[in-house]
């Protein structure tokens, strides 16, 4: 085993029923119930897809949910090694956080940048104000709503001060730099190698659709991302990364079958050194 497949989950492996792009049927799986009922899903496909893929590759769910949100989530392929979740402001190790990553974020200006925040964001517009992880904050939003010049300005403020703001969907963040996705999911590759569960040099995979993802898509040594999304409405483009050609649930399954496809490539290719290797000895 020689790859790291590290995935985001809302809309890029799981979708709620507004998110999936069509009538949720016997074709999906209901992955996510929420006090009663169904709040996301994967398609039967995907779901089979996930859980075949951690045969051949470490995979890392990645996410920005807290980790009580995650934890909701029957993610096919489970138990995890490692996942990460809060935008990788944690690491879960075996499911329980990782006290000493957690806290290299302790010197964190939460309370100034939440205090400024409040202070911006007087009006009915905003909808609930919420704190994720102590780590940081976000909103939940009327989009039609929001002040035009609200995210230019806040971006800029917070831009000044080591913080950046991404909105999706209803949902305005607001994230220390230092908090995000590539940083946790090089130091679990990192924590991989050490334990001798990969390789040194192994290969890197992403996939993500928001803009707290881009980051680590461009880490990534290969990353994908679905055609649709906060990166789809940015055109994000990078080197070494593939768009789906579907959007939606159907996208998921894209992605996933891209994972398998770049996972046996390595796994093929592995091989084959190894097999050049033996003959050259013998």
């Amino acid at each position: 085993m020689n790859t790291l497949v590290a995935v985001d989950l809302d809309r890029t492996m799981i979708f709620s029923a507004a998110a999936l792009g069509f009538e949720v049927d016997d074709s999906v799986v209901c992955v996510e119930m929420f006090d009663g009922a169904p709040l996301s899903y994967m398609t039967t496909t995907a779901a089979e897809s996930l859980r075949t893929l951690t045969a051949d590759a470490v995979v890392v769910p990645t996410t920005t949910r807290t980790i009580e949100q995650f934890q909701r989530i029957s993610l096919p392929g489970a138990p995890w090694r490692f996942s990460i979740t809060s935008n990788g402001g944690n690491i879960l190790v075996d499911g329980e956080p990782d006290r000493a990553w957690r806290s290299s974020f302790s010197d964190i200006d939460l309370d100034g940048v939440r205090e400024e925040l409040t202070r911006r964001t007087r009006g009915d517009w905003v909808l609930k104000r919420r704190t994720a992880d102590d780590l940081f904050c976000y909103l939940v939003v009327e989009p039609t709503a929001v002040p035009p010049q609200f995210l230019a300005d806040w971006s800029s403020w917070c831009a000044a001060r080591g913080w950046n703001v991404s909105q999706q969907g209803r949902k305005i963040y607001t994230m220390p730099n230092v908090v995000c996705k590539s940083r946790a999911v090089a130091e679990v590759l990192t924590r991989c190698i050490d334990d001798g569960i990969l390789d040194d040099g192994a290969l890197t995979l992403a996939a993500g659709d928001g803009a707290l993802d881009a980051e680590m898509l461009i880490a990534a040594d290969r990353s994908i991302r679905p055609r649709h999304g906060e990166l789809e409405a940015k055109n994000f483009r990078h080197d070494g990364l593939v768009v789906t050609t579907a959007a939606g649930g159907l996208a998921g399954e894209e992605i996933l079958t891209w994972l398998h496809a770049e996972t046996a490539r390595e796994v093929d290719g592995t091989i084959r050194a190894s097999a050049a290797s033996n003959k050259a000895r013998g």
